[in-house]
């Protein structure tokens, strides 16, 4: 696990596959986002998407958990604000990966045991089209000091 002293800006994470599937879009849009278009093919041939699509919030959601597996921040993955956008839809039969990068660093000025970290991540499919880009601010802590007795 790696604490603020030891990340740098250009440090880079990239993620396992994830394969997508229609019964798994369908899923996550049943109990999240029931949007015609996410849960019905013939429907969503016929909407904006042309094809069953991945609601972006489910993309967001496996995003986030290939990033808790490949991004080692100690005390876990904190967040403290986020820009988000889908470029594209991630549709059946896509394979997902996350490629992440330190792009800011900010030491707190008031609380000297932390800092806030600002984490490029793009989630591509197979053919290495972004389906999102997001921008975290997420929080570290310093290793903490160990006392000797």
């Amino acid at each position: 696990m790696s604490y603020l002293e030891e990340v740098a800006v250009g440090d880079r994470y990239v993620s396992r596959e994830y394969p997508l599937d229609a019964a798994g879009i369908k899923a996550f849009a049943r109990d999240f986002d029931p949007q015609p278009f996410h849960l019905d093919e013939d429907f969503a041939a016929r909407s904006f998407f042309g094809g069953l699509a991945a609601s972006g919030w489910h993309t967001a959601a496996i995003t986030m958990r290939l990033m808790v597996e490949s991004v080692p921040f100690a005390g876990g993955l904190i967040g403290a604000g986020v820009e988000l956008s889908w470029p594209r839809p991630a549709r059946p039969g896509d394979v997902l990966r996350v490629e992440s990068e330190i792009t800011a660093i900010a030491p707190s000025r008031s609380k000297p045991d932390r800092g806030i970290v600002t984490l490029q991540s793009d989630t591509f499919n197979q053919r290495g089209e972004p389906v999102q880009k997001l921008v975290s601010k997420l929080l570290l802590f310093r290793r903490p000091v160990e006392v000797s007795a």
